[in-house]
């Protein structure tokens, strides 16, 4: 006998990933759905048993601690095994940025399955959204938080298992830029970039050196100083200002890492660009 645990959301206030629908279910011998299509993602999560996943183009046979993931308008048919039934948790998702975040964890279209070892902290997620099944803001907004954190859980074992390409030094390096032209003006160090990217100092200074040809240092320098000599242009602030605006606590060591950058110091910068208007 099916023990079986479904919602589904009646509407959704978030554009970019909401939840659709979720549910846990320990099948009978054989259970099958499909042939179908849907018009939403969906990602089942295998605690126990055995079964299979069909697409139009693969067959995977999956046991626990395996997922599988179906695709808006892709015909799909799975079945519960004969002997060794499925036990599985699933999530019904979409949104504008569903495809990217899906592809941010090195899923999509060339893969489908993957594994995980958080079974059990899934399943829990899962049950708190049944949990709060009833239409409330605050209802609505804790079934968002549990989604992202279903996400999140899922996406831990799956950093593990990316590809060298989708982990190579081009990626690390292009996170760790993205982090210190949203981070410049903060007083980071290449300690904080390096634990961002999850990666140790020394090795994201040598990817640093091998793609742009600088440490990382050096380019958190060049995008303050850049952004400062911007500053100076456009704004009325203060030499102090525009230092701790970039990052710089000491408006001598600013002054200092300006002029060894552009010749001259800010002041000077400021007063000698702005008496050629057109050079602005």
């Amino acid at each position: 006998m099916e023990n079986s645990y479904i919602f589904q959301t009646r509407r959704q206030q978030f554009s970019d990933l909401y939840l659709c629908f979720c549910g846990y279910e320990e099948c009978d011998p054989g259970h099958s759905f499909g042939p179908a299509v849907r018009p939403n993602y969906i990602i089942h999560c295998v605690l126990g048993g055995r079964g299979t996943y069909r697409t139009e183009d693969a067959s995977y046979e999956l046991g626990a601690g395996q997922c599988f993931l179906i695709q808006p308008g892709m015909q799909t048919f799975y079945q519960a095994s004969q002997t060794d039934p499925w036990t599985y948790l699933w999530i019904g998702f979409d949104g504008g940025r569903a495809a990217d975040y899906l592809a941010g964890m090195g899923l999509g279209e060339k893969r489908l399955t993957c594994s995980t070892s958080r079974g059990e902290q899934l399943y829990k997620i899962v049950q708190d959204m049944l949990g709060h099944n009833t239409y409330t803001t605050a209802n609505q907004f804790l079934l968002e938080s549990l989604l992202y954190k279903f996400f999140s859980t899922l996406s831990e074992d799956l950093d593990v298992m990316s590809s060298p390409r989708e982990t190579d030094a081009s990626l690390y390096v292009r996170k760790a830029a993205e982090f210190i032209q949203t981070n410049y003006f903060n007083p980071i160090r290449v300690t904080d970039i390096a634990n961002y990217v999850c990666i140790n100092r020394s090795y994201l200074y040598t990817l640093f050196r091998k793609e742009l040809n600088m440490s990382p240092q050096e380019y958190l320098a060049n995008c303050r100083l850049t952004r400062a000599a911007e500053l100076l242009l456009i704004t009325g602030l203060s030499i102090e200002s525009v230092a701790f605006s970039c990052g710089y606590s000491d408006p001598l060591v600013f002054s200092k890492a300006f002029k060894a950058k552009n010749g001259v110091t800010p002041t000077r910068f400021r007063r000698e660009h702005l008496k050629c208007p057109e050079t602005i």
